[in-house]
């Protein structure tokens, strides 16, 4: 085993050199903890935990629904004993969470995916219920059924919710992490290693590295022990604690060697998991299918088109037309204090390159003074970011009212009317201040659909993410972009917009 050490400890980054390509190394991208080595049956536990707290949410719907509808009296109606009832929809609800995989271990602290088998296996009970009290011809009160569902299904999916913001929290602590061992080419197993520590709430730490080759590599920030030969792959698992044994994508590692890696890790309770080549595409694009004995792995193109796209401009709609009414007294006493504080006019237009690359004017209220844009020369050498962006954190261009308004992004609320007319969406691509002309070779991609109040990289970071991870987030929204995104990436805005990280 050789124990390498890298520079840049600063900054995290990655850097090749010539001088650099004798030593494999892996990055870290990010501050957290070693993960410690922990009992490896923490996962069966955690889905046993939460089969405990579902269990309690079911209950708790029944109780709510049936005191709502009945009272604290035992009720039978019309043959039907509904304290009976009640224990058999708590039963049934769990088996059918069970059957469609709820508890999943893999599943649990990330992904929609947990969240789709929750609705699934809510809806077939519903179904089940129906054709049952059809058949049966059972008189169920609707009163009952209407309220238990509905918020039973809210706990469930809460429960899920807490579950998953609690395991972040502890693998931000190095906790609750898989020890994964990364076999590979110096320069594949890099890059696999790089792509699982950026994000740290997936729980893949990197504890070492399996080599098929020595060659190019990379200096980075962190300590890691560093094996020769996939031969090798129990003996290292075993050295550094390795839970998890993740196979990059390399031409040096043929399908026999995956067979005997595979064979090797039997009995031993390590994870195997094959990366592809194929990266930044979603699940819901990517299916394998067996031909001649070979799994295929197929990518369907984005797709651009379709019910889901005019169901995404339903929600848009929905959504600016409520978030209009409701928000219309913030947005009028934001504009008061503005006109009270700063003079001249509340509400600020800038040109915005769209979709397609049509130019629109965005609506926001103005949080600078006046001459912003004629100052601006001035600040260019305090850009704190890159590519085409310009930030500073401590701006004087920024009024104080303006700068509570960019914190709580009130500033952004305008742009539903952007939304509501067609030029945004309510999740996509933020519009940038810049040219046409601006948006060269793959960035270009990001106009391929309407930008968005909000984003994925406004909940990974806002602006304190460099101008490529932004550039990333985005592409990889325009890739995968779906509903349930669109969903799950609203709801982390106002976590977002709550935290204020970023936010300047």
């Amino acid at each position: 085993t050789k124990m390498i050490n890298g520079a840049k400890a600063s900054t995290g980054e990655m850097s090749v050199t010539s001088d650099q390509a004798a030593q494999p190394q892996v990055s870290s991208t990010t501050a957290r903890p070693a993960p410690a080595v922990v009992d490896p049956r923490w996962r069966q536990q955690l889905a046993r935990l939460l089969f405990c707290v579902d269990t309690l949410s079911i209950v708790a719907a029944l109780v709510v629904a049936y005191l709502v509808r009945f009272g604290p009296v035992a009720v039978e109606i019309r043959g039907i004993n509904y304290v009976l009832l009640s224990a058999v929809l708590l039963v049934s609800w769990l088996c059918m969470l069970v059957t469609f995989r709820a508890y999943e271990p893999r599943l649990l602290g990330i992904g929609t995916e947990e969240y789709r088998r929750v609705l699934g296996a809510t809806f077939a009970l519903i179904g089940f219920i129906a054709v049952i009290s059809y058949l049966g011809k059972l008189e169920i009160s609707r009163g009952f059924v209407g309220l238990f569902f509905p918020i039973g299904l809210v706990l469930l999916l809460l429960a899920r919710f807490a579950l998953r913001a609690w395991i972040r929290s502890a693998r931000r602590r190095g906790e609750l992490c898989h020890r994964v061992l990364v076999v590979g080419d110096p320069d594949s197993a890099l890059a696999l290693s790089t792509q699982l520590e950026r994000e740290s709430s997936a729980g893949f730490a990197v504890v070492g590295l399996c080599l098929a080759g020595l060659g190019t590599g990379s200096a980075s920030s962190s300590l890691v022990p560093v094996h020769e030969g996939v031969d090798q792959v129990m003996t290292a698992a075993a050295a550094t604690g390795a839970d998890t044994v993740a196979v990059s994508s390399s031409p040096h590692i043929s399908s026999e060697d995956l067979r005997r890696i595979a064979w090797s890790l039997e009995g031993s309770g390590i994870d195997l998991v094959v990366a592809p080549a194929v990266t930044e595409v979603a699940g819901p694009r990517i299916s394998i299918r067996p031909v001649a004995g070979l799994p295929l792995l197929y990518v369907d193109e984005p797709r651009f088109t379709g019910t889901t796209r005019v169901m995404k401009r339903g929600l848009d709609l929905f959504g600016s037309g409520i978030g209009l009414l409701l928000l219309s007294p913030l947005l009028v006493g934001a504009a008061i204090a503005i006109r009270l504080t700063s003079g001249g006019p509340a509400v600020f237009r800038q040109t915005r390159i769209g979709q397609d690359g049509r130019e629109f004017r965005v609506v926001k209220l103005r949080t600078m003074y006046q001459d912003a844009e004629q100052r601006r020369a001035e600040f260019e050498s305090a850009n704190e970011t890159d590519g085409l962006l310009f930030k500073m954190a401590d701006d004087p261009r920024i009024t104080p009212v303006g700068r509570l308004l960019r914190r709580t992004s009130v500033d952004e609320l305008p742009q539903l009317v952007n939304v509501l007319i067609g030029d945004m969406s309510l999740v996509g691509p933020r519009p940038l201040p810049v040219k046409d002309s601006d948006f060269a070779g793959h960035v270009r991609r990001r106009l391929l659909v309407r930008p968005g109040i909000t984003g994925l990289w406004q909940v990974s970071g806002r602006s304190n993410l460099s101008w490529d991870d932004s550039v990333r987030l985005d592409l990889y929204y325009v890739e995968n972009w779906s509903l349930s995104m669109d969903l799950t990436i609203l709801a982390k805005t106002v976590q977002a917009v709550w935290r204020a990280d970023g936010a300047y």
